[in-house]
């Protein structure tokens, strides 16, 4: 069971069309899991789902759709499903899930709410980053995280299958048109390329 038993208490609103939640997961020995709820013309997208309190998610734009970044970050996926009726899409090649997605997709496929399925092996050979095109923002999965206050810094490498993958996956991050970094282990970071090329620059001090 890939879910958090805990549930946040509120999402904040990170700029318009964009909200955020995260909590303190236990599952994970405290460290923080985080969703992104994001709007576009044709709905709104849910990804890689956590809980949120019932009156605050009731207070938010309909779901629409919810899309997963990789079979790690089902989480609450399958709740949200049955609570909206919005489609699950995962992607194409990812191992079996607890339920079955709707849709699968492939890299590079624009997904609903305008995302760009940017292929980022490394945390697992089927992995995605989603750059939203229309909202100057990327979705990062494994790759990134943040305490609450804090630099940015790779998810721990020893838990990914190809730490040098993920590396350059997170350099190619940098080839794309974005500002904002949504996290998926920690909260926002408002110039997010100029948090991974410090990341980056760190990295080629340390080798």
């Amino acid at each position: 069971m890939s879910e958090a038993p805990e549930i946040a208490t509120a999402a904040d609103r990170v700029m318009p069309g964009v909200w955020h939640w995260r909590v303190h997961n236990s599952r994970i020995g405290g460290s923080i899991s985080s969703c992104q709820l994001l709007t576009s013309n044709n709905g709104a997208v849910l990804v890689d789902p956590i809980r949120l309190d019932e009156a605050a998610f009731a207070e938010l734009p309909a779901v629409t759709a919810i899309c997963l970044t990789a079979k790690c970050h089902q989480r609450s996926a399958w709740h949200y499903r049955t609570l909206t009726g919005a489609p699950v899409w995962a992607p194409a090649g990812a191992a079996e899930m607890e339920q079955r997605p709707d849709h699968r997709y492939d890299e590079g496929e624009l997904l609903p709410g305008r995302l760009r399925a940017l292929r980022t092996p490394g945390p697992e050979p089927v992995h995605y980053c989603l750059l939203a095109e229309d909202r100057d923002a990327l979705v990062c999965s494994d790759l990134l995280m943040r305490g609450e206050q804090g630099d940015l810094r790779y998810v721990p490498l020893e838990y990914h299958d190809d730490p040098d993958a993920t590396r350059a996956s997170v350099a190619g991050l940098l080839d794309h048109d974005f500002t904002l970094l949504l996290l998926d282990h920690g909260p926002p970071v408002a110039d997010g390329k100029a948090a991974i090329r410090a990341l980056l620059a760190g990295d080629t001090a340390t080798a």
